[in-house]
């Protein structure tokens, strides 16, 4: 089955945004605002999904969901509203999401974002333009299709990444020799390559090679019983409270009431 990925090459890019324009206009995101949480109206926002950010040298480098193959944030869900697709995708069911923010905490690279200003707020990001791509709507998303300079394409991974090592064999001097997404977090279906460091470009240093859900698993694991068990707990002090304040109001308590049909006895009960 084909799988969906982008490979970005910081070296074409030259900021222009119009991978940013096409991916509001495509998924009808909304003016961006300057919140009080937002350093900036361009960083990335639940009305932004993916935006440009200045790295070494003023290198511009646009930042969006990476998309890993083994996605933290879907293994934080607790309800599935995060998932991954059979091509690739991390794509989001809004309509089931708890409102938690689970996957926020759980993304290594911190890019799934909140409606904070939403009275029915969900968690929102670049889901790749999956929905449209296997519908056939589109044959690309709509990022890559606006580049002008193709500094971002969109192709198969194993194909993008064979790519990005004839770049850097051609241009050797150009680039740095690395893939980023490649290994890191357990690999990415977002990649990048670059003549400059992308650690202050959303690729932070401390990344693990392999995945990130084998943190989370153990955890969620404990979430059901852990709701039953609050429940029960929560239904047990309800009858307690209940059964007293009845005691308190004269009123006899359900179980003794019931174990006679003796009016005069009730009536002293």
């Amino acid at each position: 089955m084909k799988s969906f990925a982008i490979l970005t090459d910081t070296t074409r890019c030259i900021g222009c945004e119009q991978c940013v324009v096409a991916c509001k206009q495509l998924n009808a995101t909304g003016e961006d605002a300057p919140w009080p949480w937002q350093g900036s109206p361009n960083d990335l926002s639940s009305t932004r999904w993916t935006t440009i950010v200045r790295g070494p040298h003023g290198r511009p480098v646009r930042v969006h969901c990476r998309h890993c193959l083994e996605p933290a944030c879907a293994s934080a869900c607790p309800v599935g509203a995060l998932h991954t697709t059979p091509q690739g995708a991390v794509a989001y069911d809004p309509t089931i999401c708890l409102g938690c923010r689970y996957c926020m905490i759980a993304c290594p690279f911190r890019f799934t974002r909140y409606e904070w200003e939403s009275n029915t707020p969900r968690v929102r990001k670049c889901i790749l333009c999956y929905d449209r791509l296997v519908s056939g709507e589109i044959s690309q998303p709509a990022c890559t299709a606006a580049c002008p300079t193709k500094a971002t394409i969109f192709g198969e991974r194993d194909a993008l990444l064979l790519e990005a090592r004839r770049r850097i064999e051609a241009n050797p001097h150009r680039y740095i020799h690395h893939i980023w997404g490649e290994h890191e977090v357990g690999g990415t279906s977002v990649l990048y390559i670059s003549d400059v460091d992308l650690a202050t470009a959303g690729w932070p240093t401390y990344l693990r090679k392999s995945s990130y859900p084998a943190l989370t698993r153990p955890a969620m694991h404990l979430v059901p019983p852990t709701f039953v068990t609050v429940a029960a707990a929560m239904a047990g002090l309800s009858w307690v409270i209940g059964r007293r304040q009845k005691l308190a109001q004269g009123e006899p308590p359900a179980e003794l009431a019931a174990t006679t049909d003796n009016p005069e006895e009730k009536e002293k009960l």
